[in-house]
C-alpha cells in the first residue's frame, strides 16, 4: 500500500542509477531451481514481486538468503508448493512450472495472478510442455503436469515471453533436443538463456525467433548479474520528456530501448549513448504515433508512460495497443488532470494541452501507476495519487527517492492506520 504526493517540478537534472530488471530477475530465480547448487544473483532489485517470489520458492524447499546484496539460492531439496496463497499473487509464479517437471517429473500449482491488464492464459505454456510429454490436467483450480520430458519442435502461437522462458527452462534437463519456434526475443530471454548456459545448459539462438536446446542431465551453480530494467529507464526517459531537463541513466543499455528512443527522437529528445549510460535531454515538442508490439517493437509496458508525455505534448499523438485488451485504464485517470484523451476500442488519441491541474487518481495497474506520477510531475498543484494495491511497488525501487534526487517534487506518504 503507497500513497504519492506530486507537485509540478522543474526540469529533472542528474543521474538516475537503473535497478536490476525484475522481469529479468524472476525467470532467472525460478532457473535456480534446476540445480541442486547454490546460484547467486547479484544486486536484485528490492521489490515486492521479487519478495513474493522469494516465499514461493521457500514454499517450494529452496534455501534462500541474502549476503552483500546478493541472493543466494539454494534447491538442494525441494518439492511443489504447498501454501499456494503467494502463487496466486503474482503471474511470474507459472515459471516454477518449467523446473518443477524438468526435476520432480511432476508440477502443480493454482493458476496464477497478477495485474489486471487483460487476458493473459497459460495455454501457451501448457501446449508446449504437453509436446515435451508432459500430461497437463485441470483440477480445483489449478493445473498438474507430469512426465518425463522429452525433446520436441514446439511452435508458439504467438511469441509469448513466460512460454518461451518457461520452455526453456524445462527443455534444459529433458532429453534430447528441442526447438522452441516463434519464441520471443525479448533481452529478458537472452538473459535467461545466458545464465542457464552459465550453469552447463546447451542453448542456441537466443534472441532470434528458434531456440534450440540440447538437453543435460543436470545443471550445476552459478554467480549472476542480470541486466538493467530497461522499463524503468524508459519510464525515467519519459520523465525528462515531460518536465524537460537532462538526466543519466546509468547502467541502461541503449540496444534494449530502441524503439522507445526513436518515438522520443521524433517528440524532439536528445539522445546521447555514453560509457556511464543512456543521456537524454530536452523536452517533447512533437507528437507521435505508438503501436504496441512483440519486442523488438515498442513495448506495452511504455505505453502509459508515454501516454503522459503525450498529455503535455502539442499537437495530436494516436497510440494502438496490440498486446493486451484492457491497457488504457490509466486513460480516465490522466483526463481527471485535465488532459485531453479519447480512447475508442484499442486506440487512443491524446490532443496535447499547456495546462493540467493536480487531482486525486488512482493507479489501476503498475505502469498505469507510473504513468500518473509523471504526468503529476507537470500538473499545476498536488498530485495525489493512490496505490493501495501495492502496483508501484511491484515494479519501480524507491521511484519516489530516484525522482527527488533530481529534482522531482515528489513524496510518499506515510500508511494511514486503519479507522477502529
Amino acid at each position: 500500500m503507497a500513497h504519492y504526493a506530486v507537485r509540478e517540478s522543474p526540469p529533472l537534472r542528474g543521474e538516475i542509477p537503473i535497478s536490476t530488471s525484475k522481469n529479468a530477475v524472476l525467470p532467472i530465480m525460478c532457473g535456480a531451481l534446476l540445480t541442486r547448487e547454490d546460484v547467486q544473483i547479484l544486486n536484485p532489485p528490492d521489490l515486492t514481486d521479487v519478495h513474493t517470489l522469494c516465499s514461493l520458492l521457500a514454499a517450494c524447499g529452496c534455501q534462500v538468503k541474502k549476503e552483500n546484496g546478493a541472493l543466494i539460492l539454494c534447491a538442494r531439496d525441494f518439492k511443489n508448493p504447498q501454501d499456494e496463497e503467494d502463487v496466486r499473487k503474482m503471474r511470474a509464479s507459472v515459471l516454477v512450472l518449467g523446473p518443477l517437471l524438468g526435476r520432480l517429473g511432476e508440477a502443480r500449482i493454482p493458476l496464477p495472478g497478477g495485474c489486471a491488464i487483460g487476458q493473459r492464459p497459460i495455454d501457451q505454456h501448457l501446449k508446449g510442455m504437453s509436446a515435451l510429454g508432459a500430461k497437463v490436467r485441470f483440477d480445483h483450480g489449478g493445473v498438474t503436469l507430469s512426465g518425463r520430458l522429452r525433446g520436441a519442435t514446439i511452435y508458439l502461437d504467438m511469441p509469448s515471453v513466460g512460454a518461451t522462458e518457461n520452455l526453456l527452462m524445462a527443455a534444459t534437463l529433458a532429453e534430447g533436443i528441442t526447438r522452441i519456434e516463434n519464441a520471443a526475443k525479448e533481452p529478458e530471454i537472452v538473459d535467461l538463456a545466458s545464465f542457464l548456459i552459465s550453469m552447463g545448459a546447451k542453448i542456441s539462438g537466443a534472441g532470434t525467433s528458434t531456440i534450440v536446446v540440447e538437453g543435460v542431465p543436470s545443471l550445476h551453480g552459478t554467480t549472476w548479474q542480470p541486466i538493467a530494467d530497461r522499463i524503468e529507464a524508459g519510464t525515467m526517459a519519459c520523465a525528462c520528456a515531460i518536465t524537460g531537463g537532462e538526466l543519466l541513466l546509468s547502467g541502461t543499455r541503449t540496444e534494449h530501448l530502441r524503439s522507445l528512443l526513436f518515438k522520443l527522437s521524433e517528440a524532439g529528445i536528445h539522445i546521447k549513448d555514453t560509457p556511464g549510460g543512456l543521456l537524454v535531454f530536452g523536452r517533447a515538442k512533437q507528437p507521435f504515433e505508438i503501436r504496441t508490439m512483440v519486442y523488438p517493437g515498442f513495448p506495452t509496458d511504455l505505453q502509459a508512460p508515454m501516454m503522459a508525455v503525450a498529455c503535455k505534448t502539442p499537437g495530436t499523438s494516436v497510440f494502438l495497443e496490440t498486446i493486451f485488451e484492457n491497457r488504457f485504464m490509466h486513460a480516465a485517470e490522466l483526463t481527471r488532470l485535465g488532459a485531453h484523451i479519447r480512447v475508442e476500442n484499442r486506440v487512443a488519441v491524446v490532443e496535447g494541452t499547456p495546462f493540467l491541474t493536480g487531482a486525486p487518481v488512482r493507479s489501476t495497474d503498475l505502469r498505469a501507476g507510473a504513468a500518473l506520477i509523471l504526468a503529476g510531475l507537470c500538473a499545476e498543484g498536488e498530485t495525489l495519487v493512490d496505490d493501495e494495491a501495492g502496483h508501484i511497488d511491484r515494479g519501480y525501487c524507491r521511484i519516489e527517492e530516484k525522482l527527488s534526487a533530481v529534482g522531482g517534487n515528489i513524496v510518499r506518504l506515510p500508511d494511514q492506520e486503519p479507522d477502529g
